[in-house]
């Protein structure tokens, strides 16, 4: 009875062990990895890069993942100088992969070194890409045409509107730091794909000289709206003026025809009552001379008149 427990548990201890042999003998690459096998710190053979299972030798090599994906690299923020001696802080981000695992591990061993590395190498090759270029040309990427309103476009290009001419732009300032820095990278083992400006923040100097550009032109734009507002007030009112003229001038007229119809209406009417006879001649003439009397007597005036003047003819038959 003691034999045959001697028997299972050495059974049984073959057959632990040889699972753990087994286990470490055998090791899994996945679709999205690459393994460098290390023996005693020295790379064995070339890099695994078929997804599987895979053999090695138990307990002496180590496997090493590496991934095979394409990584991200997000900088942090950074103040440069630019060509014309403003300051803007740029923050960036790009996108690498490990094109030579052997290289790669040799030199960085792991992902959080290689990002350290970036940090340097892209801050360097910003930092002289930016400090070769001007502001507008960091900001813009093309020679665009302006889109105005209705209203503006009325302005001129000499008041808004007209942009300065760029001959390089953000996207071949980005290319130049990408060329820049992928020599360096590729002696690292990294390719590095691509790099973009994600955000750029004017230096608080930098930031009024634009805000105060931005007031200086809407400004411009007001004036010019009050300036041409103001004319064609004047322009109006000039208008208007003349038009009040031309009425009056034409209700003038208008009325001194309807009165000397009028005049001459009457005339026609008097000469027909009073035409007739001597009496009602005579009568006429002392009616006019009545009324022309009425109109030059008012209160408190004094005439002197003659005894042969018509206006006094009609009082010299009265005793």
């Amino acid at each position: 009875m003691n034999r045959q427990s001697g028997l299972v548990f050495s059974f049984g201890l073959l057959v632990v062990l040889g699972g753990l042999l087994l286990y470490q003998s055998l090791y899994v690459v996945e679709e999205t990895e690459q393994v460098i096998l290390t023996q005693f710190g020295e790379i064995q053979g070339e890099p695994v890069n078929e997804a599987g299972l895979h053999w090695r030798l138990p307990f002496i090599q180590k496997v090493n993942v590496l991934e095979k994906r394409i990584l991200s690299w997000d900088g942090e923020s950074s103040e440069l100088p630019t060509k014309d001696k403003l300051f803007v802080r740029i923050d960036s981000f790009a996108r690498w992969k490990i094109k030579d695992p052997q290289t790669f591990f040799l030199r960085l061993r792991n992902e959080n070194t290689a990002l350290t590395r970036l940090d340097d190498i892209l801050d360097s090759a910003a930092r002289e890409a930016i400090a070769n270029h001007v502001l507008l040309e960091i900001v813009r990427s093309e020679n665009r045409e302006v889109q105005l309103e209705e209203e503006l476009e009325q302005l001129g290009s000499d008041v808004i509107g007209r942009l300065d001419k760029i001959s390089v732009g953000r996207d071949r300032i980005e290319r130049m730091i990408v060329s820049a820095a992928q020599p360096t990278l590729e002696s690292l083992g990294i390719e590095l794909l691509d790099l973009r400006i994600k955000r750029l923040n004017y230096n608080d100097n930098v930031q009024r000289q634009i805000f105060q550009r931005m007031i200086s032109e809407r400004e411009q734009i007001a004036a010019r709206f009050r300036s041409e507002g103001e004319g064609e007030a004047a322009r109006i009112l000039g208008q208007r003026d003349r038009d009040l003229r031309d009425i009056q001038s034409e209700a003038y007229r208008v009325g001194q025809e309807i009165m000397g119809v009028a005049d001459a209406e009457a005339s026609a009417i008097y000469a027909q009552a009073y035409g007739g006879t001597a009496e009602a001649q005579e009568y006429y003439e002392f009616v006019k001379t009545l009324e022309t009397l009425d109109q030059a007597l008012k209160d408190d005036t004094m005439i002197i008149l003659s005894t042969d003047s018509d206006l006094f003819r009609p009082f010299s038959g009265l005793e």
